[in-house]
């Protein structure tokens, strides 16, 4: 390669466009303006002019806005390229109708500035809709160039450091973007529509409750005293049933010092709802009615594609109970009476980890997690979890060292738990003592005693099921996505040294 052909460095770059930009500003030219008064976007600009033929002119001035994208010269002709949210839409740029001193002015343009261009619309000899620009205004000056020449980013973790050049130059994350968009529309939709009502409960809360996870600890100031960011505002909707409230939900933020994989990130967002008199059984009906209003929002259907299998929403989901998977994984009965040692043996022979300490429910969800989970592609409803697992959930009506308590999995992860829930005071406070006591024996998962929570369940809370469905892992499924990251804008990352 000659030095010639050696594309300059990148410092050289950046003093190039630092100079541009004070070019621009001895012209008088304002680099980042206020406002444009766009009339139109690229998508309209392509619909409303589909049937001018080549080498039309339509006589009708539009006004169009968005990045520069490329940019070609042909003596005293040449082409841009402009992106929106819409899509593209190619500028004419001729002397003759900018005038000589604007199109000189082109050479102080590059790509990745913002442009507003004002023009009638044309269809070029060769059948290109053009914008044919009588005026053109720099509304933002991009002092460092884009990716790879529009390509998009290659380095994974710079693109999830860098996400807003990975929108600029990928259309499947703006899909993904777009997609969560509508499935937020859709769940709330659905709720709204079976008289659910959304309300607000707290992030910062003084007891962390409504789930076994490692909570963040923060300090109130004012208060003098250590709040957590919530891991599920569970308890707090609960206490608006014994208020009286019957059909309530949420959808928010939910922190859990957890960490970092394909299906875990300390911040995600989570939808909770709860129904009055209502059990486990309906909580199934409400959780597939969810998903498939998802599904249809994200791909127009109810079948999509996970990691190359078409899966069918429509098709009747299997309901199963936990010991019944894992007996089938193991290759033995595992029932209520397997002792723990027995477990313990199957984890062993399967090189799974545990801690010895864990009671035997403890053992068969590891087992279940790391034995089945993974493989359940088609949604299952997993039901019938152990006592020592679901401290929130009512005892199972046929066995009482059962609870109602089912998982939703589908693309190998857990989206949806629910329960019919606990609303014997008693109860729950016995559930509680024995969170505490596994809590004393190191189980940093273990769930907190909350004795302002049970006050409010002594005033009474009526029979209800809840759910809670993890929004981000849901749409990781039906987008088919690598890993959460993929569709939680700006995960969490390690500061660069």
């Amino acid at each position: 390669m000659t030095e010639e052909e050696r594309p300059p460095a990148a410092e050289d770059v950046l003093v190039a466009r630092r100079e541009k930009l004070e070019r621009l500003r001895a012209r008088g030219i304002e680099p980042f303006a206020l406002r444009f008064d766009r009339d139109a976007t690229a998508a309209e600009v392509r619909e409303k002019f589909a049937d001018l033929g080549p080498g039309g002119s339509s006589g009708q001035t539009v006004r169009v806005a968005g990045r520069l994208v490329a940019l070609r010269a042909h003596g005293q002709l040449s082409f841009g390229v402009l992106r929106d949210g819409s899509g593209e839409i190619q500028l004419f740029l001729a002397g003759e109708s900018l005038g000589a001193d604007a199109y000189a002015g082109l050479e102080d343009l590059d790509l990745g500035d913002w442009l507003g261009a004002e023009g009638e619309v044309v269809r070029t000899k060769r059948g290109e809709l053009s914008v044919r620009a009588a005026r053109l205004v720099l509304l933002s000056k991009s002092l460092r160039p884009m990716p790879e020449k529009w390509h998009g980013l290659r380095d994974t973790e710079l693109r999830y450091r860098q996400r807003y050049l990975d929108l600029a130059t990928n259309d499947e994350v703006r899909s993904r973007l777009a997609a969560r968009a509508r499935t937020l529309a859709a769940l709330r939709d659905h709720l709204d529509a079976r008289a659910f009502v959304e309300v607000e409960t707290p992030v910062l809360q003084s007891v962390p409750g409504g789930g076994l996870a490692r909570p963040f600890v923060t300090h109130h100031e004012a208060l003098d005293l250590d709040m957590f960011l919530r891991i599920a505002p569970e308890l707090y909707l609960k206490r608006l049933l014994v208020g009286g409230m019957e059909r309530v939900y949420e959808i928010g933020r939910t922190f859990r010092n957890e960490g970092i994989s394909p299906k875990y990130n300390p911040e995600f967002t989570m939808l909770e709802a709860y129904q009055a008199y209502g059990s486990y059984e309906d909580m199934m009906e409400l959780a597939e009615g969810l998903v498939k209003a998802s599904a249809k929002s994200v791909n127009g259907s109810l079948t999509y594609t996970w990691r190359g299998t078409e899966v069918d929403l429509t098709r009747p989901w299997r309901r199963v109970t936990l010991h019944r998977l894992v007996s089938e994984a193991a290759g033995r009965e595992v029932t209520l009476d397997t002792r723990p040692e027995e477990l313990q043996g199957i984890a062993d022979d399967r090189g799974i980890g545990y801690d010895p300490a864990w009671p035997a429910g403890k053992l068969v969800v590891e087992l279940f997690e790391k034995l089945v989970e993974t493989d359940l592609v088609e949604p299952t409803i997993v039901k019938d979890f152990p006592r020592e697992v679901s401290p929130l959930a009512r005892p199972h009506r046929d066995d009482p060292r059962l609870t109602e308590h089912f998982d939703l999995v589908m693309g190998g992860v857990e989206i949806v738990p629910a329960y019919s829930e606990l609303t014997d005071p008693d109860e729950q406070r016995a559930r509680f003592e024995m969170q505490r006591e596994q809590a004393a024996a190191g189980d940093q998962e273990a769930h907190p005693f909350d004795e302002e929570f049970l006050v409010a369940l002594e005033h009474g809370m009526p029979p209800a099921g809840g759910l809670g469905l993890g929004v981000d892992r849901l749409l990781m499924v039906l987008t088919d996505a690598a890993s959460l990251r993929e569709v939680i804008l700006f995960p969490a990352l390690r500061p660069e040294a």
